[in-house]
């Protein structure tokens, strides 16, 4: 069983996504979730970016102890500069050095020649690896790279010392077939004399992120790439939650496993939401509110005789302390019953029949069946507003409201 390392970039790549900022003590307070987690190494940050930016990475690098820390750098050699010093205080110290391979990026926004790229990667692969032990190696829009150039960029950066291929899908471009494909091509040719472990980093712009990463991973790949829920530019990056719970729960198929401890994924999960602000979908897989929810007659029966009918993962396996059986229009007999014991409520089979019958004629007037309704329907009462009125009609004007702010002298 391969071992996978789990590289995360929620505090990176994730903050990039459009209205998330995490303040520092944020991020540092991320950072030791992670590390209990169990992530392998967290990228930090990307120091040269701002001076905000460079602390961050700093006051995290120095309040780890067993997760490696790295930095993101272009092939700039004032970026390592800046990288190096703040990665300095961890105890695994590494750094992420990248720079773009794709013809649309070369002519475009490098406007630079292929043979200028390998110059680059040359000299500043070699530099980063004279400061550091361990350098990573990213060909930007990789999946969208000729081939052969592909191969020749990363055996240009092993040949200069970098221990870790990284081939981004920086646009979410390419499939699980071709990506696995990629990932056989660049491990079979590339030459080293030492270990070169290579690792997917996925964009979901096509929805593909988490297959591609897997399909890595089942090629070859040693490390992964992503962030916690997701989240990232555009639409996100590969989610790390669904490849480790994949990887154990099909650990038959992909023969790999990953180094976290799963009973902390929710706790995980649920602080990178509150700290970013983006709530997680409740059809979220993993972790989303309805991930273990069932309202059908037939999953609800089912799950109460077996939770492994309509269940493939414990809920204990994630951290999360039960499941969920939303009583709704489709919801049967046995859930209700169920819950009616949960809510003490007393009842008999003659009863049973009479309320449920209610409950079916209210549920095809309401989306979400609550306890109050419950009891509402046990004792016969209307379900009181605490505020003391009844809401008979609501409009709401979507027009946004304009509003001019003025300096008060």
């Amino acid at each position: 069983m391969r071992k996978i390392e789990f590289f995360d970039t929620s505090l990176r790549d994730g903050e990039q996504t459009p209205g998330v900022s995490f303040c520092i003590s944020e991020k540092v307070t991320i950072a030791k979730q992670l590390e209990k987690w169990g992530i392998s190494v967290i990228e930090a940050g990307f120091p040269a970016a701002s001076p905000d930016s460079f602390e961050a990475v700093k006051q995290i690098a120095d309040s780890l102890n067993d997760t490696a820390v790295t930095a993101l750098a272009r092939c700039v050699i004032s970026d390592i500069d800046k990288a190096v010093e703040a990665v300095k205080g961890a105890k695994y110290p590494q750094i992420h050095v990248f720079i773009a391979t794709s013809p649309i990026h070369m002519k475009y926004k490098l406007k630079i020649s292929p043979e200028e790229v390998l110059k680059n990667i040359d000299k500043c692969v070699k530099y980063a690896r004279e400061r550091v032990e361990v350098v990573e190696f990213s060909p930007e829009d990789a999946t969208r790279t000729e081939l052969n150039f592909l191969l020749e960029a990363v055996q240009t950066a092993v040949d200069a010392g970098a221990t870790y291929i990284n081939i981004p899908d920086t646009v979410g471009y390419t499939t699980p077939e071709e990506y696995g494909k990629i990932f056989k091509f660049l491990i079979d040719n590339t030459k080293s004399e030492r270990e070169i472990i290579f690792s997917p980093h996925c964009h979901d712009d096509l929805g593909m992120a988490v297959a591609n990463s897997l399909a890595a991973i089942k090629a070859g790949a040693g490390r992964v790439e992503g962030t916690v829920n997701g989240i990232g530019e555009r639409a996100g990056n590969a989610a790390l939650e669904e490849i480790a719970v994949a990887l154990h729960i099909r650990k038959d198929f992909y023969q790999a496993q990953s180094p976290l401890k799963l009973s902390e994924t929710a706790a995980t999960a649920e602080l990178i939401s509150q700290f970013s602000g983006i709530a997680i979908p409740k059809n979220k897989a993993i972790v989303g509110a309805n991930a273990f929810a069932h309202e059908s007659v037939i999953h609800q029966d089912g799950v109460l005789k077996n939770a492994e009918t309509y269940e493939i993962i414990t809920l204990e396996l994630v951290g999360i302390k039960h499941n969920s059986l939303p009583l709704g229009k489709l919801s049967g007999r046995h859930a209700f019953s169920e819950k009616l014991t949960e809510l003490n409520i007393a009842y008999d089979d003659e009863s049973l029949a009479i309320l449920f019958e209610k409950f079916k004629k209210l549920a095809d007037k309401k989306k979400e069946i609550t306890d109050a309704d419950i009891h509402a329907l046990f004792t016969g009462e209307t379900v009181k507003n605490l505020a003391g009125f009844i809401l008979d009609n609501v409009q709401i004007d979507g027009h946004k409201a304009l509003v001019q702010l003025k300096n008060q002298e």
